[in-house]
């Protein structure tokens, strides 16, 4: 794999590269960078159908079943501002195929995994290689496209392809743990993988806007540790709950190294992050309306899924397949957002995606322990995926419009951030208001009142993400 030979970033940023001059190999680039997204999304909850068999299979403990889904999450979170940087210091190509290339290898030693803690080591170098590989994938995408609508199609694309793999994670580990094994919804990433990479090594063209700088190891360490730290104690939520020691002394240890690396940024010569970042409104604006989108749109999944399931009881497979419907208009929601995009203008169509998402939250929040599909999953389903589809799309793209060329690769990382730890803490925060309403029941009517209490809570999250977008997201875009 050879590095092409590096321009100046105005240079480099001002010549169209052969994948923006020829259509066909463009929409190639894409859809490899897509694949490699959708890939990571779906991992995120793939095996949550698949954890009884795993805890049959392996003997793992209730707490070691819980870290099947934590080891993922904790790397994937911690890691991605690294991988963004990454990125861009090293080359987009060359950290795309290592990431997918170490994600692909972790999926083939989960999948053969004969003791719990081989799976759990393998979930865990699973989620490095997954923020690797997230920030670069949408770096791709950006860099291979020139400003203007047709860039804006392309995140729609990756947005639609990155949300078909949340939703299509149900659904897919049910159908593989039914029909074969718990054991595929790990292996099944490593045909698709080796395709992705063989696509990857022909059409991705190597790039890079950091060359002559240095990595900032003290401040790669201190945000991953101060990252780790708060998924750490987020997670620990589920188990221990807010108050507890546990929780307590992994959040107060992440913020404080959080807080480090700001003051380490501040002082350094060639910062991973630049703190200049922060005063472009539409990357602030951007990021901090993302984490509150997901931090709905990721519970909607967990919580729709257990509804179908304890409450109507529903098969996994069967619940994978009511959720299709709403996985469907996610990808709809993606690619209808740039054609509105460019009449109502990005602002608009993210703050009535957030409308439509909470309005579909609000109906859902009207579940009963005695529903039927059409009112309580259908349409409901159809109405906050549509939603928060429309959102994603003018959100991403604000949030990278003014980034310099050699940061590109940084608040792609920090976008996908905001979505991960806000997806985290807000399963987190709504499971913790789920479980006050049920009291530990399990009884159908006290899990489904439950259920509507954090779908209730979601709406209001949802709403104000709404006003974010109107009273503080930029109506025009700023230039680097």
């Amino acid at each position: 794999m050879t590095a092409m030979v590096q321009a100046p970033a105005d240079a480099q940023q001002s010549r169209i590269s052969p994948s923006a001059a020829r259509p066909a190999r463009t929409w190639l680039v894409i859809l490899a960078a897509s694949a490699g997204q959708f890939l990571v999304v779906l991992d995120v909850s793939v095996v949550n159908v698949a954890l009884p068999s795993m805890r049959a299979d392996l003997g793992l403990s209730t707490t070691g079943l819980q870290w099947v889904l934590n080891a993922y999450s904790i790397a994937f979170a911690g890691f991605m501002l690294f991988g963004g940087r990454a990125a861009d210091l090293f080359g987009r190509k060359r950290t795309f195929i290592f990431g997918l290339g170490l994600f692909t290898a972790a999926s083939l030693a989960g999948g053969l995994a004969q003791e719990g803690w081989q799976l759990l080591a393998a979930r865990a170098v699973q989620g490095l290689g997954a923020a690797v590989l997230a920030p670069a994938t949408l770096t791709i995408v950006t860099a291979a496209v020139p400003p203007g609508p047709a860039r804006t199609r392309a995140i729609g694309t990756w947005s639609a392809v990155g949300a078909a793999g949340g939703a299509a994670g149900g659904f897919v580990g049910g159908v593989l743990t039914d029909l074969l094994s718990w054991r595929w919804v790990l292996l099944i990433n490593v045909p698709i993988g080796a395709l992705v990479l063989l696509g990857a090594a022909i059409w991705l063209t190597e790039s890079r806007a950091g060359a002559g700088r240095r990595l900032d190891l003290p401040g790669a360490i201190l945000v991953t540790g101060g990252l780790a730290a708060v998924a750490y104690g987020i997670v620990q939520t589920e188990e221990s709950g807010w108050t507890a020691a546990a929780t307590l002394l992994p959040l107060s240890a992440g913020l404080a190294l959080l807080g480090l690396f700001v003051a380490v940024e501040s002082r350094t010569a060639a910062p991973l992050m630049p703190l200049k970042l922060f005063r472009s409104r539409a990357v602030t604006a951007a990021n901090v309306t993302m984490m509150l989108c997901g931090s709905s749109s990721f519970a909607m999944w967990f919580f729709m899924t257990v509804y179908a399931q304890n409450v109507l009881g529903y098969t996994p497979l069967e619940a994978g397949l009511a959720l299709v419907p709403s996985s469907i208009s996610v990808i709809i929601g993606s690619k209808l957002a740039p054609r509105l995009m460019a009449r109502a203008g990005a602002v608009n169509i993210a703050a009535a995606g957030a409308l439509i998402a909470a309005a579909g939250f609000g109906w859902q929040s009207l579940m009963t322990a005695d529903g039927t599909f059409l009112t309580t999953i259908l349409g409901p389903g159809i109405l906050m995926m549509m939603g928060i589809g429309l959102a994603a799309t003018p959100l991403a793209s604000l949030a990278t419009a003014g980034a310099e060329p050699g940061d590109a690769g940084l608040v792609s990382g920090m976008i996908n951030t905001s979505r991960t730890m806000g997806g985290a803490l807000g399963l987190a925060v709504l499971s913790t208001v789920a479980a006050s309403r049920t009291g530990g029941s399990t009884a159908p009517a006290d899990l489904a009142a439950g259920y509507a209490l954090a779908f209730r809570v979601g709406t209001g999250l949802l709403f104000t993400c709404a006003m974010l977008c109107l009273l503080w997201l930029p109506r025009r875009t700023e230039q680097p």
